[in-house]
């Protein structure tokens, strides 16, 4: 069913605040983060693009944006820098991005008109942000183990998902694994979660879709949404078992009333709470 209206031109970021009990999601092209307050519309802007959050309390939020890290207070809507990645690269903006389970927060770049081996993975935890996967094209899909040892992300311009072990702290090692490759089926991997069961939740970009593969790739559930351009979900919800789903305007040429609405799926599956970013 559709959860809200509003159309976004790329929908992205989905997170569910487990203090404020909301769903929130960016509408990166739109330069706006969008929310509920029982039924009511809110809506924060801004003075650039943003594209994903990590919660530090009920009332802030770590975003990424075009020129890096800013903390935003949802008081008042106002961001205050944290750390500088990419600002003086007017060609990139911020992506896809989530909290890992020590505390620290994955977040991808990529070139504004999607251009190849344009972008990057970084990671900030405590402080420091450290760059972590590089060159890469359209970043997404970063989402991580239940027991926070092992971390998703794909390539969506190469149809690829890899899957890499994490340290205590939460910092790489080993070398990424291919988890999933796409390509065959033409399928396009966008923004993804893990669910309770381990299961990767994926959404992909074309299909109108979420699909869920398990742990050795098989694909298990799929849950179909009217907007085409399919391109985050996050679980939430007092249980958990609501997946809200973005969707996007962006490069439909034609669209119809379905296209770019933010949508809320009963999936009989639970996602695990979203961890708080330290800072």
């Amino acid at each position: 069913m559709i959860h809200d209206n509003r159309q976004c031109r790329l929908g992205e970021g989905a997170l569910w605040h487990p203090e404020r009990q909301q769903f929130l999601w960016f509408d990166i092209l739109g330069k706006r983060l969008l929310s509920q307050d029982d039924g009511k519309p809110l809506e924060w802007r801004f003075d650039r693009m943003a594209s994903a959050a990590g919660w530090i309390d009920r009332d802030r939020l770590l975003v990424a944006t075009e020129t890096g890290l800013a903390v935003l207070s949802l008081a008042d809507g106002s961001l205050a820098d944290v750390a500088a990645v990419e600002a003086g690269n007017p060609a990139t903006r911020s992506n896809d991005g989530r909290a890992d389970r020590q505390g620290g927060f994955w977040f991808g770049t990529m070139g504004k008109k999607g251009e190849a081996g344009l972008g990057a993975i970084y990671r900030f935890h405590r402080g420091e942000v450290r760059k972590l996967v590089s060159p890469i094209s359209i970043p997404n899909s970063i989402c991580f183990s239940p027991d926070g040892g092992t971390v998703h992300y794909s390539d969506t311009d190469r149809s690829i998902v890899w899957r890499q072990g994490l340290d205590a702290d939460g910092w790489p090692v080993g070398q990424p694994q291919v988890y999933l490759d796409l390509s065959a089926q033409g399928w396009s991997p966008d923004g993804a979660v893990i669910d309770a069961e381990g299961g990767f939740c994926c959404a992909v970009w074309g299909q109108g879709a979420v699909m869920r593969f398990d742990a050795d790739g098989k694909r298990t559930h799929e849950w179909k949404v009217g907007g085409r351009h399919s391109s985050c979900p996050a679980f939430g919800g007092p249980d958990l078992s609501h997946l809200l789903v973005t969707t996007a305007l962006d490069g439909i040429e034609h669209p119809d009333e379905a296209q770019g609405k933010t949508y809320l799926v009963e999936t009989g599956l639970a996602g695990l709470p979203e961890p708080r970013v330290i800072l």
